[in-house]
């Protein structure tokens, strides 16, 4: 990608500060002369600031951090104002933000050596037209995550792109009040991860060509927990075939390549409007967190997922070639399901572990219940993880019921 040269440098990087007297800062010289500018005007901006970046490609070395509420940095389009830390040395994210109202649109965050975009505790956060990548494509070393708000409320992230994460491309975690919409995620271990959250919007998204497409987590030892209530619909959800290449020691390791829709341990999801296809291992699995076999320490953890609704999606393809994540464990129970199961294997899967769970005739309660309807010609498993997959089962009758559908997500 191309560079601004010194004439275009000294005429277009104009940094607006509405709040600030209105006053406009005019930055000129090096990509070294630009990246302090926009270090100090971060660490200085005030409440109703717009930090207005021009066209280009600049390189940066340190990492951009804001701390202010009420800010907007804002570029000149998704891919042409693009702020690459191919040559960071210094920190590991490309931006880090820790404050409210903060919105960041129509500009790109390449090769960090880290995450690329963070955002810690904030409330009300917007990003919009936003693209993190690494430029390399899939590889272990790559930064962990692209778009990351965490431990936020009120997150709303559209028209945004995600490519070549390690972990999760575009990762909420730990938040509240959250709607990802008109997005897209390929060649990221996970596309889009909603993880020990409540209340979110997965919408009208493509995740494709990463290792899973969407994954719906509960995850132990975390300080917010309890993820509930996800709505995930009207997505496209296909070849998600990526193999994956988190680091080992990741839980995402875990995820098998091929996958396209995964839920962990999470309780109140709604699953519909979904057109999710050809991924070598399977369309869609629920699993407990005994799946993983780690210990459970957390006494306040419920790692098995209920009241999970899947239904009136379009579920077509795959199944062909099941392999394993990034782990020994993962790999381990891909190879015993191929010798239970034969292939392709089955559209939907459902580990079937009840552990701890209050049953009524040996099942969920009503209320509580994996449904699964209208999803067309699928194929279908319990594969009785907690009894080794010895009694792994194909009927689907027992899980052909509804749940009442889960709220619009507004704020």
């Amino acid at each position: 990608m191309r560079s601004l040269n010194f004439l275009a440098l000294t005429t277009v990087f104009l940094f607006v500060l509405a709040a600030c007297g209105g006053r406009t800062v005019e930055i000129t010289g090096s990509d070294r002369e630009f990246q302090e500018a926009l270090k100090t005007q971060l660490i200085t901006a005030e409440a109703g600031t717009i930090i207005e970046l021009p066209e280009g490609t600049f390189h940066l070395t340190d990492v951009l951090t804001l701390k202010a509420d009420g800010v907007t940095i804002r570029g000149q389009g998704i891919d042409r104002t693009i702020l690459s830390f191919a040559g960071q040395t210094s920190g590991s994210e490309g931006l880090q933000v820790q404050a409210n109202d903060f919105t960041i649109e129509d500009l790109a965050i390449e090769d960090t050596r880290g995450d690329a975009l963070k955002i810690n505790g904030g409330k009300n956060i917007t990003i919009r037209r936003v693209r993190t990548e690494w430029t390399n494509g899939p590889d272990e070393e790559n930064g962990a995550y692209g778009i990351y708000p965490v431990q936020c409320e009120n997150v709303l992230i559209e028209e945004s792109v995600a490519i070549g994460a390690s972990d999760a491309g575009i990762y909420v975690g730990q938040s509240r009040n959250i709607i990802v919409r008109n997005s897209r995620a390929e060649f990221n271990v996970a596309g889009i991860e909603i993880e020990n959250s409540q209340y979110a919007d997965v919408h009208d998204n493509v995740a494709r060509n990463n290792t899973g497409g969407v994954l719906v987590f509960d995850l132990p030892d975390l300080p917010v927990q309890g993820g509930q209530n996800t709505r995930v619909f009207n997505n496209t959800i296909e070849e998600n075939n990526t193999e994956n290449f988190a680091p080992s020691g990741n839980i995402v390791a875990r995820v098998p390549t091929g996958t396209g829709l995964m839920v962990m341990a999470n309780d109140n999801i709604e699953i519909f409007g979904n057109t999710i296809r050809n991924h070598k291992t399977t369309n869609i699995i629920i699993v407990s967190y005994y799946l993983t076999e780690n210990e459970i320490t957390d006494e306040n953890y419920d790692p098995v997922p209920e009241a999970i609704h899947i239904h009136d999606n379009q579920i077509s393809g795959g199944g062909e070639d099941p392999t394993g994540g990034n782990s020994f464990q993962s790999k381990k129970v891909i190879t015993v399901l191929r010798l239970q199961l034969g292939t392709p294997f089955p559209d939907i899967m459902y580990d079937g572990i009840l552990e701890g769970m209050e049953l009524v005739d040996g099942r969920l309660p009503e209320d509580r219940r994996i449904c699964i309807r209208n999803n067309g010609d699928i194929d279908f498993a319990n594969i009785d993880a907690a009894n080794d997959f010895a009694n792994v089962t194909r009927d689907l009758s027992a899980y052909d019921c509804s749940l009442p559908p889960l709220s619009e997500i507004q704020f």
